[in-house]
């Protein structure tokens, strides 16, 4: 009875699909609607007690079923891919959805990856490093993608063919996107070289400020007088980066002045009060007071003490304000600049009285 009813199946057609084959799609698809509905509803279950949210959630049940439909998609067609072999735009039916898939999917996988990445960078204050992490990824993936699908439709010949074709218009192309991928691939460098990150005070060739954003095609800065300049990452992977804060100390550098007739043992003195006194100046490294030079007009004192990076800019104004008021205090003289003019012969002055006469 069984062997009978199957040969029947398979010799009756409709359509040009046996019944056989008809009743194996039907069952793929019904299946397929099932499993897929039944992992839905599964991880979406998951994801109320989970604590990891961000993997578990109902945009990844979705997703996660919305793949398993596929695959049984994919069945679907090799079910029937023995009777028939159609054709869509010159390109096999089959392969074609196969690719479309293939970009689909790694299109969401890619931008949920990448909306992850962005989310976590958020959370430990790295977002800018993240980002481009994120950015990375996604299009590199999809590249992959696309690679994937012109290999399997056949289109890397055609796509030769094109690029001989039109080659004086790839050339102009090419001209103009120069900027571009410099740009792009300059972001990449800057990512793994990583001279830089947002919050940190800078000088980039000619401007100085604190890096207000690090995209994959320019770097931002506001200036320290509040104006916000947008830097080619090209010019700034070529440019000499003074990276303010890149390290957790940072040494202030003051030259101090006095005259030739004070005590400069005294005045150092004086100095090493001052920084004990300071909250933000480190015990360790040591800070230094040395004469450092004898000048036209004063003897040079040098000070060199290290502070927080975050606090420099206030440690180095609170140190030349109390320098100065110390000194005033203790009567140390800063002195401005003298000369001493000699004349080889005597000079004869005339003074005149206000009645008019004349004195020599």
């Amino acid at each position: 009875m069984i062997p009978e009813l199957l040969e029947y199946l398979q010799n009756s057609f409709f359509y040009g699909l046996s019944y056989y084959s008809g009743l194996k799609l039907i069952l793929v698809v019904v299946i397929g609607l099932f499993v897929s509905y039944f992992i839905e509803k599964r991880v979406k279950k998951l994801s109320e007690t989970t604590k990891q949210t961000w993997i578990l959630n109902e945009e990844t049940a979705g997703l996660i079923s919305t793949f398993v439909l596929a695959i049984f998609v994919v069945l679907a067609l090799n079910v029937i891919e023995s009777f028939v072999t159609y054709q869509l735009f010159g390109f096999d039916l089959k392969i074609l959805t196969y690719s479309l898939l293939i970009i689909y999917f790694t299109y969401r996988i890619s931008n949920r990856s990448k909306r992850y990445l962005l989310l976590k960078g958020s959370q430990e204050g790295k977002f800018a490093e993240y980002r481009l992490k994120a950015t990375v990824f996604h299009y590199s993936a999809m590249i992959i993608a696309f690679g994937i699908v012109f290999q399997m439709l056949g289109l890397t010949d055609r796509l030769g063919t094109l690029l001989v074709a039109g080659g004086i218009t790839g050339i102009i192309l090419g001209f103009a996107s120069q900027t571009v991928v410099a740009n792009f691939i300059s972001g990449i460098f800057l990512y793994f070289d990583k001279p830089l990150k947002i919050g940190d005070s800078v000088q980039i060739g000619t401007n100085s400020g604190i890096v207000n954003d690090i995209k994959m095609m320019s770097t931002r800065i506001r200036t320290w007088d509040g104006v916000l300049v947008r830097i080619p990452n090209e010019k700034v992977f070529n440019s000499e980066i003074i990276n303010n804060k890149k390290y957790p100390a940072r040494r202030v550098d003051i030259v101090v002045g006095i005259a030739y007739k004070e005590d400069a043992q005294r005045a150092m003195d004086i100095i090493s009060k001052i920084l004990e006194n300071m909250t933000y100046v480190l015990v360790e490294p040591e800070f230094q007071i040395f004469v450092n030079d004898l000048g036209n007009s004063s003897v040079d004192i040098s000070v060199k003490a290290w502070t927080p990076s975050e606090k420099w800019y206030d440690v180095k104004m609170e140190l030349v304000k109390n320098i100065k008021k110390e000194f005033d205090r203790e009567k140390v003289e800063i002195p401005f600049p003298q000369r001493t003019v000699w004349f080889p012969q005597d000079l004869k002055i005339k003074i005149e009285k206000e009645t008019g006469e004349k004195i020599e």
